[in-house]
């Protein structure tokens, strides 16, 4: 399928120069021949740099020390963490240890950003060891398939980035690289990929070896075909793969340059907040902690599940809840709440048993007929109802008492909760090293909606 002007645009400017692809290969080559030279492990490059899928100025390196399986998984850590500072400073470059199933080394060398990664050489996918070890074939099956469609890829990337869905990291939920790059295999190309997206659903299932050996239960099912027990799109959330069928149906109706440039940020400051919140009339609760020290895929989903349960215990307490959002930030984390009301009655209405189920009547008004009540025991058709004063009447109270810590909080959120948190109402909230999450927060539209007032301006 020929490709309109504003593919070739696009391609022109997110296309690596020949001069760029020699000079990111010719560094991967002097790092491969560096770890081999010690003969302690072989090593390749994976990722978009070694199957040519990445966008100009993309210049994450990644190489592969790939070690024998017969050692353990100690060994494989020590030996290559150390071989990989051993590399990384015979380059001139300080080592800054990072963290993934295993540790690897993560350096800057010749203002290339360098992972050098320690896995196992296992013979087939299915053998790995450990979760790095399949990349490796992940590069071997794209070099293999991927023939004329560099292109294609790049600009499925560069569209999926435009549209804010690219990432498969814990905080994005979007399209890996290896998975746009399946797609376009599959789909033989960018626009076979849209055409295709603009009619998902939930359940669509892409096999494209034939020969996925169990069920998923995620929305978007692609089938590694390296490995029949991996969906490649597991980290694809419903929300970022309905963004992106709303995304392909807005491009193929009209294809615009705009979905293949990000429009500019606008700096969001504490006056436009200030506007922002006062504009709105709802009520807005944050509360901030110290950052768990972990990656961020281990701490961001503990935050959402903190968030989600801090949600319920507001609702759970007549706080009704308009949206709320997480960020994790190197030093501090938060939680953001959007209340359509902070503050209630001291009254507040609990419901009993039916008349009829005699043994729960008799106990509920055993238990209120006494009790500090405002009114009843009554029946309201056919129910007891009791009218009893509020423990929280404002929700800034309710979330800096102890009951936040009874609620399904994240293991590492509530560990550093209980050394102590934070709660800002309002115009409170306004924190500088947040300003981004916050203008996100309120800027809330469907990327389709982004491109098109964008394109508009």
């Amino acid at each position: 399928m020929s490709r309109c002007s504003c593919e070739e645009d696009a391609l022109h400017r997110i296309r690596p120069t020949p001069e760029e692809r020699t000079y990111v290969r010719t560094i991967g080559s002097h790092l491969i021949e560096a770890v081999e030279k010690t003969g302690l492990a072989r090593a390749m490059m994976v990722g978009s740099v070694a199957r040519d899928t990445f966008i100009r100025g993309d210049r994450d390196l990644d190489v592969f020390m790939l070690f024998d399986p017969s050692i353990s998984r100690e060994e494989l850590e020590e030996k290559g963490l150390a071989l990989a500072r051993t590399v990384a400073e015979a380059f001139g470059a300080s080592c800054r240890e990072k963290y993934a199933e295993h540790p690897y080394i993560n350096a800057t060398i010749d203002a290339l950003d360098v992972d050098l990664v320690p896995c196992y050489a296992v013979l087939r996918a299915t053998e790995i060891k450990s979760a790095v070890d399949r990349t490796p074939f992940h590069t071997r099956y794209i070099l293999q398939h991927i023939g004329d469609l560099g292109d294609e890829v790049l600009l499925l990337k560069q569209f999926t980035k435009t549209g804010g869905v690219y990432g498969s990291d814990h905080m994005t939920e979007g399209f890996s690289g290896y998975l746009c790059e399946l797609l376009v295999i599959y789909y033989g190309g960018f626009r076979g990929v849209l055409e295709a997206a603009a009619g998902w659903r939930p359940g669509v299932v892409i096999d494209i070896e034939g020969h996925g050996s169990r069920a998923f239960e995620e929305p978007l099912v692609v089938v590694d075909p390296v490995d029949p027990e991996r969906n490649v799109a597991a980290a694809l959330s419903l929300t970022r793969m309905s963004e992106f069928v709303e995304l392909a149906r807005g491009y193929l109706a009209t294809p615009s340059e705009a979905f293949f440039i990000p429009p500019p940020s606008c700096p969001f400051t504490e006056d436009a907040f200030r506007r922002t919140i006062d504009g709105r009339g709802a009520k807005l609760i944050s509360l901030t902690f110290a950052t768990p020290p972990y990656t961020a895929d281990t701490v961001v989903p503990q935050l959402r599940k903190s968030a989600e349960s801090v949600r319920e215990l507001l609702e759970r307490s007549e706080f009704p809840v308009n949206r709320f959002d997480v960020c994790m930030q190197e030093e501090r984390s938060m939680l953001l709440f959007e209340l359509m009301t902070d503050t209630l009655p001291a009254v507040r209405r609990h419901l009993g048993p039916p008349v009829w189920s005699e043994g729960n009547a008799r106990k509920f008004v055993g238990k209120y007929v006494d009790a500090d009540l405002f009114s009843g025991p009554f029946i309201e058709d056919g129910r007891y109802y009791v009218e009893i004063p509020r423990q929280y009447r404002e929700a800034a109270l309710l979330l800096r008492s102890r009951s936040l810590l009874d609620v399904a909080l994240g293991r590492h959120v509530r560990k550093s909760m209980k050394e102590g948190w934070e709660v800002r109402e309002g115009r409170a909230c306004w924190d500088e090293s947040f300003a981004s999450f916050l203008g996100e927060f309120f800027r809330h539209e469907s990327p389709l909606v982004r491109v098109l007032r964008h394109r508009q301006e």
